[in-house]
């Protein structure tokens, strides 16, 4: 991956707005890798992204269900939430049938490296959330596709 960038995101006003950004340039295929420790903020940017594609509902953790879908409409962009953490292996995420999740539609990926990771796939933009104080550091790293969309 190419194009790393940092942002500072100081409370969730900018965490919104950062969702919103990408949220304007997602296209379905694409992959938004979300990283970080717990509580750095994964879930709550992906609900931010989630809301800005239209969805006006409750936008549950899929920590336990392991994915949810959002499908196009109300969504600009169907899309696929999932949260890898429980994973044991990665070839779960192949047993859960995560390419047919997929096919159509965004993923937004939270413990990426649960499900072997996809920074290799050119439509991924990476996003590692870091805390700092009481706010976030994002730190980007796009992929090819991404390069000139950067939010």
């Amino acid at each position: 991956m190419t194009g790393a960038m940092r942002e500072t995101l100081p409370d969730l006003a900018a965490m919104d707005a950062l969702g919103e950004r990408i949220a304007v340039r997602l296209r379905a295929g694409d992959v938004i890798a979300l990283e970080g420790g717990l509580g750095a903020g994964k879930t709550t940017l992906a609900r931010a992204i989630i809301a800005a594609l239209g969805y006006c509902g409750e936008v549950p953790s899929p920590t336990f269900t392991i994915i949810e879908t959002y499908d196009a409409p109300p969504l600009k962009v169907p899309v696929v939430h999932a949260d890898f953490y429980r994973l044991e292996r990665p070839d779960e995420a192949e047993e859960i049938g995560l390419d047919e999740y997929r096919d159509g539609a965004a993923l937004i990926a939270e413990w990426p490296d649960h499900a072997g990771g996809f920074a290799h796939e050119r439509t991924c933009l990476s996003i590692r959330l870091e805390t700092e104080g009481k706010g976030r550091i994002a730190v980007f790293h796009a992929g090819e596709d991404w390069l000139e969309r950067m939010p």
